[in-house]
């Protein structure tokens, strides 16, 4: 209950989670039929870049700060454009003051036909996010426990669409819970495209996940995983991850084209790098 996200907002490790949200929910809009896009832990929705605790870490800078204005390759610019157009939307001319989180990227996003559950804990950071999306119609703010929206809220009435799990990390249990949430969701909405993020600070931990989620009983599996660094010393955010589960065809050549430019971008100093590996899944037997 005392994480803020706007220590960290903007950072390497929210370009990568939502430059991978950002894929998903396009390759949703591909049918005309209407979709739900379901963020377990909203946070407040928009965050203000130039606040004393973004200024006390500065961690956007070597994120989202650098990427912004950066030349990208063609292909790489043209995935990575819904994106930084969501970026761009909450931000004048001439720089960058605010960094949307992830239901403001999804929102942006979305056609008229579609809709977003915002789902936030915290009352003062669901209040927050209520007033970000007051009025509009195509979004509902709910304050409840993420985990307990796994059950509750699916499968949604449209029967399509995707589940943003990005917990704040900040109590132990979190990979058990994550792999525990992701059984039962499934088990209801077995159609359903699950991305659940996690950061890289214990390999080990990180490992084992890995494998729990192997043994899930779940047919389609990816792991995406990128780094900054190798790992350090002490426990120490060196990565980031996102699962997906049902992940669309193209998906990893998508990652595949705009990883290595990220990894140029935003990363920390040589030993760093990425991967995309199917845990479960056709290719993963390749």
């Amino acid at each position: 209950m005392n994480y803020r996200h706007v220590y960290h907002a903007g950072n390497f490790a929210d370009v990568v989670k939502h430059a991978v949200l950002a894929r998903l929910v396009e390759y949703l809009k591909r049918k005309d039929k209407a979709f739900r896009v379901i963020d377990t832990h909203a946070g407040i929705g928009l965050y203000d870049l130039s606040s004393e605790a973004a200024r006390k870490t500065g961690e956007w800078h070597d994120g989202i700060g650098r990427l912004i204005d950066a030349q990208l390759p063609v292909d790489a610019a043209e995935l990575l454009e819904p994106y930084l157009d969501a970026v761009r939307a909450v931000n004048a001319e001439d720089g960058i003051e605010r960094y949307p989180g992830s239901p403001v990227i999804a929102r942006h996003l979305l056609r008229k036909q579609d809709r977003l559950s915002a789902i936030e804990l915290h009352p003062e950071d669901a209040k927050t996010l209520a007033s970000v999306f007051e009025g509009d119609f195509q979004t509902r703010v709910t304050e409840l426990d993420g985990w307990l929206a796994l059950g509750a809220h699916l499968p949604p009435k449209e029967k399509r669409g995707l589940v943003l799990v990005d917990p704040p990390f900040e109590v132990g249990g979190e990979f058990d819970r994550l792999v525990d949430g992701l059984k039962k969701a499934h088990k209801r909405w077995p159609g359903g495209i699950f991305a659940l993020w996690y950061p890289v600070k214990d390999r080990k931990a990180v490992a084992a996940f890995r494998d729990d989620l192997a043994d899930a009983g779940i047919p389609k599996i990816m792991d995406v995983e990128f780094y900054i660094r190798p790992p350090s010393a002490e426990p120490r955010l060196d990565g980031t991850g996102m699962v997906v589960v049902n992940p669309p065809y193209q998906l990893e050549s998508e990652l595949r084209i705009m990883l290595p430019v990220l990894g140029k971008i935003l990363s920390e100093r040589a030993g760093a790098g990425w991967s995309v590996e199917w845990l479960v899944g056709e290719a993963a037997a390749s």
